[in-house]
């Protein structure tokens, strides 16, 4: 039996990937999260086989929830659910250790056959995510700036976008509010900005946030 994890802050959206998975025999959903922090809390206590994560959540968001569960949750592996294909969301995601990267619109087979691999410890991209992957890694001189992005500060510009304040990112992230404004002022060099609102105009011209989440 593969024990499974929903993590995702809308209960539509749980709800309706729960009755996908439940029609399948060797499936189990053990347990339902709201944010990164209760799926972190989860993933340690009950260590699931597998954790499908929603990328964009209040609090420390998936993209942290996932270091730490990697970091501290030895037998649970993580599949990303996002909207987000473009690079380089989806190659920082699997460098630093997802199992799986899913767009939010797969089709329900396809979210059975990436569970079915990475339970055995194999990888799984979707398809056209896996083509935007490699395109990224041919084409050495990518115009989108975000690939210059460490992880941290791609984390951190994702809450920006979402429009977090300083505080309440250092919270989440339990760093300080100055360490956290260093990130920002860093990442704002690297993309030659100045606001947040321009932040947020680059990385919706990117395709890294819908203008839905803005």
């Amino acid at each position: 039996m593969i024990r499974i994890l929903l993590v995702d802050d809308h209960d539509l959206v749980r709800t309706g990937i729960r009755l996908i998975l439940e029609k399948v025999q060797d499936f189990t959903v053990v347990g339902e999260c709201g944010s990164g922090e209760e799926a972190v809390k989860f993933c340690r206590k009950e260590q699931p086989d597998v954790a499908l994560m929603d990328m964009n959540m209040p609090g420390i968001g998936g993209l942290e929830a996932t270091k730490q569960i990697i970091r501290f949750v030895e037998n649970t592996r993580v599949i990303i659910l996002s909207m987000q294909k473009e690079n380089p969301i989806p190659a920082k995601v699997m460098q630093m250790g997802a199992y799986g990267y899913l767009s939010k619109d797969a089709e329900g087979e396809e979210m059975i056959r990436a569970i079915r691999k990475v339970s055995t410890g194999q990888k799984y991209v979707a398809p056209d995510i896996a083509q935007q992957i490699a395109i990224g890694q041919l084409n050495l001189n990518d115009d989108n700036p975000f690939e210059h992005l460490s992880d941290r500060e791609l984390e951190i510009m994702l809450m920006l976008t979402k429009g977090a304040k300083v505080p309440d990112i250092a919270s989440s992230l339990n760093i300080s509010a100055k360490t956290v404004n260093t990130y920002r002022y860093r990442m704002f060099d690297k993309l030659n900005i100045s606001t947040d609102v321009e932040l947020t105009h680059l990385a919706i011209r990117h395709k890294l946030i819908s203008t839905e989440h803005w």
